[in-house]
């Protein structure tokens, strides 16, 4: 009876429910995907031992917070958890559908020369980097193994889970704040992208162009989650009751 007690406790405490306190350890947990690249970049620790052993839990306890919300809380925090970790799936698929045209100039070569930019170079880099396999700057895509280019883009598009989760901790309920401020937090990240090590570490010019075809797709995923979370939530305070 005593245990029982205490768990009930635990999850009615504020730290796990969608309060201040309960936003801001989601805002962190959700933050280790990003962080996982960024201790790479600033020599904290490899990219690898950071996924194993902050991300990989991390993500295990926001997963368990989530459903424990779910099936003895009120279910906000489960609420705002899904609308943003779907809205970020959805605003990373339309940033990289924009950016698709310049990916496959660069790769067949077509068409004129502005129209033709490796974007997505990265992705196997971030899946080699977490599997520890070595690469060279001047590695072409095809020369990283099968394993690599399917963590990296999982690596990637879990960054925009992430992401979206962020927005939603950040705001707190997507139906009273404007959802312009998902374009600010695009633009934000953006400018991480240019003013941390990113493009020298993985060989990028960032040179005009570049810049303004990441801004824009930046500026489409802030839209793409602003709208989706301001839409969801809203449909989902009025048809989803809360937990008894």
């Amino acid at each position: 009876m005593a245990i029982m007690e205490r768990q009930n406790s635990i999850i009615r405490s504020n730290l796990f429910r969608w309060t201040p306190a309960g936003r801001a350890l989601v805002f962190v947990l959700s933050a280790a995907s990003i962080w996982c690249l960024l201790a790479e970049f600033y020599g904290l620790c490899s990219m690898r031992t950071f996924t194993y052993a902050i991300l990989l839990p991390a993500t295990a306890l926001l997963v368990l917070i989530t459903a424990m919300d779910y099936f003895r809380g009120d279910r906000r925090l489960f609420r705002a958890v899904m609308v943003g970790a779907v809205g970020g799936l959805l605003a990373a698929i339309a940033y990289d559908l924009f950016r698709l045209p310049w990916v496959l100039g660069a790769v067949d070569h077509v068409g004129p020369n502005w129209l033709r930019l490796p974007l997505f170079k990265v992705f196997p880099r971030f899946g080699a980097m977490i599997l520890a396999e070595p690469f060279t700057a001047d590695q072409t895509d095809s020369q990283f193994t099968l394993a690599a280019h399917v963590v990296g883009w999982a690596y990637h598009f879990s960054n925009g889970i992430t992401f979206g989760v962020m927005y939603m901790a950040m705001v707190g309920d997507a139906t009273r704040r404007s959802w312009l401020w998902a374009i600010a937090l695009a633009v934000g990240l953006e400018l991480g992208m240019l003013f941390t090590p990113y493009t020298r570490f993985f060989g990028i010019v960032p040179a005009a162009l570049f810049v303004a075809v990441t801004l824009t797709a930046h500026m489409i995923f802030g839209v793409t989650l602003g709208l989706y979370s301001r839409a969801t939530a809203r449909r989902w305070a009025t048809a989803m009751p809360a937990a008894a």
